[in-house]
């Protein structure tokens, strides 16, 4: 493609949103600079900058369709190199609503790969283009600007040994993730601050790694055990590479799992469902637990920005951050990464508005999927509109029957895989057989 939107991009943060975020503008620029505060590995690591990498994680089915699009062969390395893959209904084992689903295999291949894993291969392949760099090591200072504030003209940037230097670019994206200092630099810049809206579920997480025999979970790669309001814990436990399987508990508004391992163990043997902790029982644990906090949902809503300057856009979690017990952080990543990429292939010029327009679009589903859920439980402070009160009460209708009707199951796996809108859940023949308990 032809690279006719500028010389030099700096993507900030070398984030999912950041890696394929660079991938999509790496056909536009000459130059394409990711500037990276941890020291970063060729080799599948954790780093202080992915506190949640030791937990569960998922890449829905639309992420990893864009992650096959932009490197096309993808989804075949990753496997290859070692990670399970299964179906997302046939080789799910899914508890919702209190109702196990109906399993069958509904033609949705899924990776089960670490976080790090699937990070190292992304970033593997970006490093491989011949006109992307890394600059690791470094803290992001603050971005420069023109002499009238109206263009970003670059960033400051501090090594570790506490040299400051400038980075000049035609266009900087903030892909730092939920702690981005984006409003601050616009304040600080003469800019509004985005509408920030959040929805507090205050969710802890502790995971542990085990050894368990390879068939502990029969033809299955994943066991997801969801909370509802009348059990509000819940579970994933997942087969991984090398063997090795990692179970991951959380905890909805402050019920934190405890990380010394008896009130870890006690805490996976008080899930509604046996499944897991039965699973586990029949293994070894290789480390102790670790623990993970989740605050609430944010959405900075930049596309209602009435100014802003010129040469600078957000993505990623910088832009909407899910509750991640619904997996949908990568993939969010992923759709507007893809975004950026359709309107930069458009032939049109990529302003700060058609941007955030664009981005606004590629969350609404998700924020939708998970803010609804989460405001199902009455301890969650949010705004429940007459839509969310009643996709709380249709949902654990749709999960009994899903619990009898593989096809129901199915229908419903596409719109949490972001496959479909998810207006398709309200389809008449769908919403009859729900409310009137039929199935097929």
């Amino acid at each position: 493609m032809a690279r006719g939107q500028g010389d030099h991009a700096v993507v900030l943060g070398a984030s999912m949103a950041g890696l394929l975020t660079a991938r999509v503008l790496s056909d536009s620029f000459h130059q394409v600079t990711v500037i990276e505060r941890d020291v970063l590995s060729a080799e599948a690591s954790q780093r202080r900058g992915v506190p949640q990498a030791r937990h569960l994680h998922a890449l829905l089915s639309r992420g990893a369709q864009v992650l096959d699009d932009l490197f096309p062969g993808f989804t075949k390395q990753v496997t290859e190199a070692g990670a399970p893959v299964g179906d997302l209904l046939g080789n799910i084992r899914w508890f919702l609503s209190g109702h196990r689903l109906a399993q069958a295999d509904m033609g949705q291949p899924v990776m089960f790969p670490s976080r790090p894993v699937l990070e190292a291969h992304v970033r593997s392949l970006v490093s491989g283009l011949s006109n992307v760099s890394f600059l690791d090591g470094h803290d992001i200072v603050s971005p420069t600007a023109s002499a009238d504030k109206r263009r970003v003209t670059g960033v400051r940037v501090r090594s570790a040994d506490a040299a400051e230097s400038a980075v000049d670019a035609d266009l900087v994206v903030d892909a730092t993730g939920r702690g981005s200092r984006a409003p601050l630099w616009l304040a600080e810049l003469g800019y509004a601050r985005p509408v920030t809206e959040k929805v507090t579920v205050d969710v802890g997480y502790a995971s542990r790694s085990y050894q368990l025999p390879h068939d502990i979970l029969g033809n299955d790669k994943l066991i997801l055990h969801g909370w509802t309001p009348a059990y509000p814990r819940g579970a994933g436990l997942v087969e991984q590479q090398g063997g090795r399987f990692l179970l991951t508990v959380t905890g909805l508004l402050g019920d934190y799992p405890p990380i010394d391992p008896a009130g870890f163990d006690e805490f996976t043997a008080s899930l509604q469902y046996p499944d897991i902790h039965e699973a586990v029982r029949a293994g070894v644990p290789l480390d102790d637990p670790v623990s993970f906090r989740y605050p609430a949902n944010v959405r900075q809503r930049y596309e209602r920005m009435r100014d802003f300057p010129d040469g600078f856009l957000v993505l990623g979690d910088a832009v909407c951050a899910f509750n991640p017990i619904y997996g949908q952080g990568m993939t969010s990543a992923a759709l507007q990464a893809n975004a950026l990429r359709e309107l930069l292939a458009d032939g049109q010029p990529l302003t700060w508005r058609r941007h955030f327009q664009a981005m606004a679009s590629a969350v609404d589903d998700p924020w939708t999927i998970s803010t609804s859920n989460d405001l199902g439980f009455p301890g969650v402070s949010g705004r429940r509109t007459p839509a969310v009160r009643l996709i709380n009460a249709y949902l654990p209708r749709l999960h009994e029957l899903a619990g009898r009707d593989a096809a129901t199951a199915e229908a419903f796996l596409r719109v949490t895989g972001l496959l479909e809108h998810p207006t398709a859940l309200l389809r008449p023949g769908l919403a009859l057989r729900v409310l009137t308990r039929r199935w097929r």
